[in-house]
């Protein structure tokens, strides 16, 4: 439906912050040539922590918001200001940056931040109405997918080096080459992580937190600029490539992430560092499956039971929990009875050890084939097959229950 077409009746509100009077002025008479009834609220402050204006009832409850802040007189506190609105406007706000500047870091972070649209200045009444009418055609013709169609499948190591990544990898892309599934793969590492590698493919452009952080734009062309596309293989969203970055991201931005992302995949597959932080309590909170990785070693074997003790307090976590014990092999000192009544678990899936393969396969980038005549690669086609629906040994899917496990 086109702007002219829509009703006269919807309310916009149109938010100036830290704007000069004549600025503000224009961009009211440039908006009202809309076909929008207009909510206008003027801020000649930045928001920050100690000074956040409340925002009027009519601002709140219309339709959609227009915001344009200022980013010249104090870049960190419109960073801050951006950032406090796209949290109070989810999903139905266009969040516009006014400066003089062109610098690319200060436009990353904008982004970043919420920010859709860069006006530059002088401002250019044209130019703005153009704005506007691409917003408004943004917002007109978005249409809600079905929510939740995908699988959302986790990983979780009760240790570093039991191989989590090494088994989300070669599923994602058993998923995709023995069953024609759509994955998404996400390194779900607040940094260094290694999908990317494993895969031999350049993530470095765009990360998940990248994502998570546009959630208030999110829609299927800006995925398109993040994803990292393997030539026969699962999309991938990897984790920064850097070491020391902050990546802002709150857990309810997650949740809202991975609901999108579910719409456009059969499955999303996310490897997850092992910490049960909010942030990893919302991805479990959304899973379908979610696995818990361990080696047949007392070290890995204590820390599992540790987590599994912490997890099914919540019984929609139990419902949910997979117990896999990778690198396993009969001439192990501890025997899947044991590891069985230590955690008081069933194992779900066994692994057996192909270390050597796999160590070769990672250092080239080139995840073991799904048709190689190999016994990790035959338990790792029945796991896919299980998931994918196409074998007996299927598991039937959970009920799901909203609620958040970090509430």
């Amino acid at each position: 439906m086109t702007a002219q077409a829509r009703s006269e009746t919807t309310q916009v509100a149109v938010l100036t912050v830290k704007l000069e009077t004549g600025i503000v002025g224009q961009i009211r008479n440039c908006a009202a040539e809309l076909p929008w009834a207009l909510v206008p609220v003027d801020f000649e402050n930045y928001f920050s922590i100690g000074n956040r204006p409340p925002l009027t009832q009519r601002a709140i409850d219309a339709d959609a918001c227009i915001a344009i802040i200022d980013f010249d007189q104090d870049a960190e506190l419109a960073l801050a200001t951006a950032e406090f609105l796209r949290q109070s406007f989810y999903n139905k706000i266009a969040i516009m940056a006014y400066s003089s500047a062109t610098d690319p870091d200060l436009l990353l972070r904008a982004m970043r931040a919420g920010c859709s649209e860069f006006l530059g200045k002088p401002f250019d009444p044209d130019v703005f109405t153009d704005t506007l009418i691409r917003v408004d055609h943004r917002w007109a013709t978005h249409v809600p997918l079905p929510r939740n169609s995908g699988k959302i499948i986790s990983f979780f190591g009760a240790k570093g080096g039991v191989g989590t990544t090494t088994l989300a990898v070669h599923l994602a892309m058993f998923l995709v080459r023995d069953f024609k599934k759509k994955v998404l793969l996400i390194d779900n590492h607040a940094q260094l992580g290694h999908v990317a590698l494993y895969l031999g493919i350049d993530g470095s452009q765009h990360h998940f937190y990248d994502l998570v952080q546009n959630v208030s734009r999110l829609d299927q062309e800006l995925l398109r600029g993040f994803i990292a596309a393997h030539p026969n293989g699962p999309d991938v969203l990897s984790s920064p490539d850097i070491y020391g970055g902050v990546w802002k991201a709150d857990a309810e931005s997650v949740e809202r992430t991975l609901e999108f992302l579910s719409t456009e995949y059969d499955f999303v597959v996310l490897d997850c560092e092992a910490s049960f932080e909010d942030l990893n309590l919302a991805v479990i909170h959304l899973s379908t499956w979610v696995y818990l990785v361990a080696t047949p070693e007392i070290g890995a074997i204590r820390d599992l039971s540790r987590y599994v003790d912490g997890l099914i307090q919540n019984e929609q976590a139990t419902e949910k929990l997979q117990v896999v014990i990778n690198r396993y092999s009969s001439r192990d000192a501890v025997t899947i009875e044991q590891i069985e009544k230590a955690v008081r678990l069933p194992i779900a899936f066994k692994i057996s050890n192909n270390y050597s393969e796999l160590v070769q396969s990672i250092n080239i980038g080139k995840p073991v084939a799904s048709d190689r005549k190999s016994e990790f690669s035959s338990q790792m086609t029945k796991w896919a097959a299980a998931l994918a629906g196409v074998s007996a040994a299927a598991p039937q899917e959970p009920a799901k229950k909203r609620f958040a496990l970090w509430k």
